[in-house]
C-alpha cells in the first residue's frame, strides 16, 4: 500500500470478536483507529472474516539472538516475522539492544520493554544481561525501571556450577528491596525462573510475574493464585529442555536430570496453575535461540496443556492486552487487528493462518 494507506477507510465485517463473548458484525477504521460508527465516506477496502485484536507475544526478545545484541536490520526482520503471524503487541522481556527506533515505525509491532536482564555475575547467557552482585540489585532495578516501559526483568535462577544444578540467584532481603523500588518507580517486575526453590521468595517479595515457571509445585501454586502473580510459560521454549539436558549431561548430570523432570511435567504444571486461578499468558521466548513468529504455536501448546480454547485465546488477545494495559477493539483504539477465515474460538489452530493483518489502520499482511 502507499504512504497514504494509514488514511484509508477500512470496513471490517463478519464476526468482530471484541471479547470472548462480545461479538459485533462490523467495524470501520478511520484515520488509523477503530470506530463502530459508520463513516460518511465509502470504505476504500472491505475485509470479511473472523476478527481479533492484534495478538500479544508476552515474552519475546526483539534485538537479541543466541549470541547477544543484533543490528537494526536483524531486529527489523525479527519484528516483521512477528507481524506476519499477527503478533502486533510484544512485551520484550529483556534485551541489551536499544530498539526505541521501532516506536517511530507505524509498520512494526508495538513493544513494551523490560530494559535489560539483570543477572548474577556469570550466572546467565553471555552478552545478555547486566551481571551484578546483590548489593547492586536495587540500583540496577531502578535504572532499568526508568529505561523500560513499565517492566523490569530479573534472572531469578540459573545453573550454579559449584552446585551442579539450578539455584536461586538473589537473597530474599535484596529482592524485597529491589521489587519495592521498582514499584515505587511505577514498574512491574518479572523474573526468569526454571527451578522450584527460587519462587517463594520472589512471590512473597511482591513480584508481579514469573517467566517459564516450570518449577511450580502444589506448595507454591496457591501462593501465586492468592497474590495474583501471573505466569508466562513459554512452552515452545520448554520443548528445548531435553536437548539442553543432553548437551549438559557429561558436565552437569544433576542439572540435566532436573531439566528433564521439569520438561516431563510441563503440561501438568501449567494446567494445575490455570485450575488454581493463576493468570496465564502466551509468550514464546523468541529471539534467544528460538525463531520469531511462534505465538500461534504457543497458544496451541497452552491447549495441549489443557487450557480451554477461549482462555488460551484470551492469553494472547483480550486478557493479555488488558494485563498489559493496552486496548483491544474498542472505540478510538489504534486499529491493530487480525482477520481469519474461521472462528479461532473453535480452533486455535486458525491463529497460524491469518487472512489479513492490520496495524495502525494499514493492511500490512
Amino acid at each position: 500500500m502507499s504512504d497514504h494507506s494509514r488514511h484509508t477507510v477500512l470496513h471490517v465485517k463478519g464476526r468482530v470478536l471484541v471479547g470472548p463473548d462480545e461479538v459485533r458484525d462490523e467495524l470501520w477504521v478511520v484515520g488509523g483507529r477503530v470506530t463502530y460508527d459508520r463513516p460518511a465516506a465509502a470504505p476504500d477496502v472491505t475485509i470479511d472474516g473472523w476478527t481479533l485484536p492484534g495478538l500479544v507475544d508476552a515474552h519475546c526478545h526483539v534485538g537479541l539472538d543466541a549470541h547477544g545484541p543484533v543490528d537494526a536490520a536483524t531486529a527489523e526482520k525479527q519484528a516483521l516475522t512477528d507481524r506476519e503471524i499477527g503478533a502486533l503487541l510484544i512485551r520484550d522481556a529483556g534485551s541489551p539492544s536499544d530498539t526505541r527506533w521501532i516506536d517511530d515505525r507505524e509498520d512494526l509491532p508495538k513493544i513494551i520493554r523490560a530494559g535489560r536482564h539483570i543477572a548474577r555475575t556469570r550466572r546467565y547467557i553471555r552478552n545478555y544481561a547486566h551481571e551484578i552482585e546483590p548489593s547492586d540489585l536495587v540500583a540496577y532495578v531502578a535504572q532499568e525501571a526508568r529505561r523500560g516501559d513499565g517492566w523490569v526483568k530479573l534472572v531469578g535462577d540459573w545453573i550454579d556450577r559449584d552446585a551442579g544444578d539450578l539455584t536461586a540467584c538473589w537473597p530474599r532481603a535484596e529482592v524485597e528491596a529491589a521489587i519495592a523500588e521498582a514499584h515505587r518507580l511505577g514498574a512491574r517486575v518479572t523474573a526468569h525462573c526454571f527451578a522450584e526453590d527460587s519462587l517463594r521468595d520472589l512471590v512473597e517479595a511482591g513480584i508481579d510475574c514469573i517467566e517459564h515457571a516450570t518449577g511450580l509445585t502444589e506448595e507454591t501454586i496457591p501462593l501465586f493464585a492468592e497474590r495474583g502473580v501471573a505466569i508466562v510459560p513459554t512452552l515452545v521454549n520448554i520443548a528445548t529442555f531435553p536437548q539442553l539436558a543432553d548437551g549438559g549431561e557429561s558436565k552437569f548430570p544433576k542439572w540435566s536430570r532436573h531439566m528433564r523432570r521439569l520438561y516431563e511435567r510441563r503440561y501438568d504444571t501449567v494446567r494445575a496453575a490455570y485450575d488454581a486461578g493463576v493468570p496465564v499468558y502466551a509468550g514464546t521466548d523468541a529471539g534467544g535461540s528460538l525463531a520469531h513468529g511462534l505465538v500461534a504455536a504457543e497458544v496451541a501448546e497452552l491447549r495441549l496443556a489443557g487450557i480451554p480454547a477461549r482462555d488460551a485465546l484470551s492469553a494472547t488477545t483480550w486478557g493479555a492486552r488488558s494485563w498489559l494495559g493496552r486496548p483491544g477493539l474498542v472505540e478510538g483504539a489504534p486499529a491493530d487487528l487480525v482477520v481469519y477465515g474461521a472462528d479461532p474460538r473453535q480452533d486455535v489452530g486458525e491463529l497460524g493462518n491469518p487472512r489479513r493483518v492490520v496495524l495502525n489502520g494499514r493492511v500490512v499482511g
